[in-house]
């Protein structure tokens, strides 16, 4: 799942889909390796242990990633409720329109903001991304 930020970039292509090893993946490699392996020159057991060291590694190297992916997930939420009555400038198909943030609703752990402009229209699902400029001072609340 991707996380947007404030003005953030559009990422260029990531890493292809096969360029992760899953923990059952690298098992069956290991058990392949070991059923086809040479009774008369068996794995050394430097080789085994150093194979079994980076398996750890790439076990706590995901666990993090999925921490992170937590941390982010956080910060865009943070980031999308400070904005809460605040006026900002987004960028749309026809062009930047400015408005104030009335309302965030969160799909898949993404905010999308609800905006209302000057003329009284609301845009609707927002990304943070798609903010370009934030007014330092939130505005007060209308009452209708």
């Amino acid at each position: 799942m991707a996380i947007e930020s404030i003005g953030a970039a559009p990422l260029a292509a990531g890493a292809p889909a096969n360029a992760a090893v899953s923990q059952e993946d690298f098992l069956k490699i290991l058990l392949t390796q070991l059923r086809f392996q040479d009774p008369l020159k068996p794995i050394d057991n430097q080789q085994f242990v150093a194979q079994l060291a980076q398996f750890s590694a790439l076990e706590l190297t995901r666990q993090q990633g999925e921490e992170i992916q937590g941390l982010l997930t956080i910060q865009s939420a943070s980031q999308s409720l400070s904005l809460m009555n605040r006026t900002v400038e987004v960028g749309t198909n026809g062009g930047s329109q400015v408005g104030t943030v009335t309302a965030i609703r969160f799909q898949n752990g993404n905010p999308l903001l609800t905006i209302k402009t000057a003329g009284g229209q609301f845009l609707t699902d927002v990304g943070l991304s798609q903010v370009s400029l934030v007014n330092s001072t939130p505005t007060s609340p209308t009452t209708n």
